[in-house]
């Protein structure tokens, strides 16, 4: 007779976690659980942050991380006097601090002249206690310790905005020249330019009155992608409604969509040939809201606009031509909200919405 301990015997690590999840509903802690496909496959670490921990650096979304030069990791997040957190790679928590961004959502890195700084965007949005909050969002170029170096201006103090505008940006991304693209998420849904010193530029995107085709509806991300070469680098924009992505020139021509069918992806980041994006939401992304329904997951791209991987998703599969609506297979994240890329191919996945936890490790498999 074949009992359960034979039959886990004979699958694979990956296939025995899942078989265990399945039948007792529960992950086993015992077993392993491995999740994405094809080369890009990765060992589920949830305790990267070691329990404890939370007690001088409590947290409640993990919105966005960077990784800096010297190796430490910087994540923003939106707890009332504790929004940004310094890691080490290992998950221990170097100091925490930030109390002036209630709403922090966004966090770019941008390096100038051998010196690194960070942009901060405050959406605006923020929680106390049981109520919820909007304000005019801004966005703040800091050195690495949180000194305020600038704060772009209100795109209403520079024309660009009409007073009855709400301004509510969630990402930046900083050209080869420096320049700063800052996307209006959940606001008008812009995107607006800047220069190095902060000089307005111009404005383009936005959701009503362009072609569909173009339109960005909730603007959520935004990225520089430079695998072409960088004369021929491109702006790569969330429409996190839409389902995609879309590519804009530097100067704010749209030249391409990219869909991802069942994902409501959130900012693309970029490493080596492939981006990566973290997935909030997938199936019906409606009722998973109005639900609070954990759909989350992670998509991977190749340079050919292909998902070649959906970590904690369905495995991608294409039918003339037409990637398949993705969504969540594993439970292994609630809403993933943003993506670091580590040196050696190891994913840090933020979360949103996921009952206060700290970051998931994602052990890339050789």
């Amino acid at each position: 007779m074949i009992t359960r301990r034979h039959f886990l015997v004979g699958l694979s690590t990956a296939a025995a976690s899942v078989w265990v999840q399945k039948v007792s509903g529960a992950p086993n802690p015992l077993v392993e659980t491995i999740i994405g496909h094809g080369k890009f496959r990765y060992r589920v670490q949830k305790d990267w942050v070691a329990p404890g921990q939370g007690r001088h650096h409590p947290i409640l979304n993990c919105h966005e991380m960077i990784q800096v030069r010297d190796g430490r990791l910087f994540m923003i997040g939106d707890h009332e006097s504790n929004q940004m957190l310094v890691y080490k790679t290992d998950g221990t928590i170097l100091t925490s601090w930030g109390c002036v961004w209630p709403g922090g959502h966004g966090l770019t890195l941008s390096a100038e002249n051998g010196e690194e700084f960070l942009l901060v965007t405050d959406c605006g949005l923020w929680k106390n206690g049981n109520g919820g909050f909007r304000q005019t969002g801004r966005v703040t170029k800091t050195d690495l310790n949180g000194k305020e170096i600038f704060s772009l201006s209100h795109p209403m103090a520079v024309g660009a905005y009409e007073p009855s505008m709400m301004f509510n940006p969630t990402e930046t991304a900083v050209a080869p020249n420096g320049d700063i693209y800052v996307v209006d998420g959940y606001g008008s849904q812009y995107v607006l330019q800047y220069d190095h010193n902060g000089k307005f530029i111009r404005r383009f995107g936005g959701k009503d009155g362009v072609p569909p085709e173009q339109r960005l509806n909730t603007a959520h991300g935004i990225a520089v992608d430079l695998r072409a070469g960088v004369d021929q680098a491109t702006l790569l924009i969330t429409s996190r409604q839409d389902h995609c992505f879309r590519r804009f020139t530097l100067q704010g021509e749209y030249r391409e969509t990219i869909t991802v069918p069942g994902a409501m992806v959130c900012r693309p980041v970029f490493a080596g040939q492939e981006l990566y994006a973290g997935v909030c939401w997938s199936n019906n992304p409606v009722l998973s809201k109005l639900t609070n329904n954990p759909s989350g997951f992670v998509v991977i791209l190749d340079s050919k606009n292909q998902v070649v991987s959906a970590p904690g998703g369905t495995a991608p599969t294409y039918l003339d031509g037409k990637l398949q609506p993705l969504t969540r297979a594993e439970p292994v994240f609630d809403h993933g909200h943003d993506v670091c890329v580590l040196p050696n191919g190891d994913l840090i996945v933020c979360q949103w919405n996921a009952f206060q936890s700290y970051p998931i490790k994602l052990e890339k498999l050789a």
